[in-house]
């Protein structure tokens, strides 16, 4: 089984399944074989099965969002333009030790979303703060938007015209209130 470590950035990492197409993926390490069995020289290539051209593929860690109404800053500018990058375990374990949490559950999902926001707008930092004072229209497309990005692995869906049968494809997390 091969594994990567995260990179620097939330950049994307290699895994076993997706698609190395988009503009997001970054380019993986070369996989290799095991090296020489024991008494073979490593110039000497073990005699194997005709090779078969390995597809590498790659795990999209970071995806864009529009808030449907916006963070407002204190100067009064409005910011709708996001990131959010996967979730890991310690994103999730660490709130749980916020004293915040600990008085308050409905709190953990302020702090989180604070952990993996990575963008908004021109916002220099995003942190709980910052999402405590979002509207609450928002909150609840933040969180319904982690869900789907770390729960069901993408945010698109595969349906059917219910008119034609033609098939096509939905994005679940839509850009604007309303369109998801």
């Amino acid at each position: 089984m091969r594994r990567s470590a995260a990179r620097a950035g939330g950049a994307a990492v290699t895994y076993s399944g997706g698609d190395a197409s988009s503009p997001e993926a970054v380019a993986g390490e070369a996989v290799t074989g095991p090296g020489p069995m024991p008494g073979q020289s490593a110039a000497a290539p073990a005699p194997s099965a005709p090779q078969q051209p390995q597809q590498q593929q790659y795990l999209r860690t970071e995806f864009p969002f529009q808030l449907p109404r916006g963070y407002v800053d204190e100067s009064g500018t409005v910011h709708r333009d996001g990131v959010m990058r996967l979730a890991t375990a310690r994103d999730e374990l660490i709130p749980l030790r916020d004293v915040r949490v600990q008085e308050n559950p409905a709190f953990l999902s302020v702090v989180l979303l604070g952990r993996v926001i990575t963008r908004l707008g021109t916002l220099p930092l995003v942190h709980d703060g910052t999402v405590e004072n979002m509207f609450a229209s928002d909150l609840a497309f933040l969180q319904d938007f982690y869900r789907q990005i770390n729960a069901e692995g993408h945010t698109r869906a595969a349906v059917r015209c219910p008119h034609c049968s033609e098939p096509f494809e939905v994005e679940l997390g839509g850009s604007r209130l309303g369109e998801s």
